[in-house]
């Protein structure tokens, strides 16, 4: 028996011995995603929303498996790039779609689509502008790390759509848009009197040169008209010192 428990704690000595020497597995890690460092896109609005409204396209739609979803890397997209900077108006970005769709063939197909909506002070829609993108990852003969082929899709896809935003915005929202250091254009609105304030008559339209109208005409007969300014004091010149 002692001869048998020597045997056996060998052999586990140097099966301990045998895993030892084999390599650590290596744990991959993926950066996040994120456009903080790009400049803003600043519109005209008080407020930005930002909405996930994606839904998986199909059993096969495997997004939700990325180690970067990109639903949320879209969401982290609008927040980091689009800047509310007026004081009225709201806008409302939101992700349509955000899908990976797996083939038989091992093919993934990505497809990402936003749009933008502007609705003014008022609550009436003002603006529109929409983006959309897509990406395919075509498997090799050499064996696939599922998790990094789909990290470097959505990598690929939200860098596009991250052009195609703006220039989307900047194409049909370019009224909208607010130049860095600049204050808002004010909302348009016809201002109010103060009560007991003489009321600003327009002015009158110009005439053209030599038309009648360039100069009031002589009185006749001593006549004047009421409506015309009285001078109160004789013109300069007028008056003269008595002599010595």
């Amino acid at each position: 028996m002692k001869k048998r428990s020597k045997k056996l704690l060998l052999l586990a000595l140097v099966t301990l011995g045998g895993c030892s020497d084999e390599a650590p597995a290596v744990v991959q890690s993926f950066a996040p995603l994120h456009y903080e460092y790009l400049p803003k896109i600043r519109l005209n609005v008080g407020t930005i929303d930002v909405q996930d409204r994606s839904q998986p396209v199909s059993p096969q739609d495997i997004a939700a498996s990325s180690p970067a979803v990109p639903s949320q890397v879209l969401v982290q997209m609008g927040r980091d790039r689009l800047f509310a900077g007026g004081t009225a108006g709201s806008a409302v970005f939101a992700i349509d779609q955000a899908s990976v769709v797996r083939e038989a063939n091992g093919t993934l197909d990505g497809h990402l689509a936003v749009h933008l909506d502007l609705i003014g002070p008022a609550g009436t829609h003002a603006g529109f502008a929409e983006a959309q993108v897509s990406r395919q990852f075509i498997p090799g003969s050499e064996p696939q790390d599922g998790s990094a082929s789909l990290y470097g899709l959505t990598r690929q896809m939200t860098d596009d759509m991250n052009v195609e935003l703006e220039y989307q915005v900047k194409h049909s929202l370019g009224a909208f848009l607010v130049a860095p250091g600049s204050a808002p254009a004010a909302v348009t609105a016809q201002p109010l009197s103060v009560p007991g304030a003489p009321t600003a008559m327009p002015a009158p339209p110009a005439l053209p040169p030599g038309q009648p109208g360039d100069a009031a005409p002589a009185p006749e007969d001593g006549y004047q008209d009421p409506a015309a300014p009285q001078q109160m004091s004789p013109p300069p010149g007028y008056l003269q010192l008595p002599p010595g």
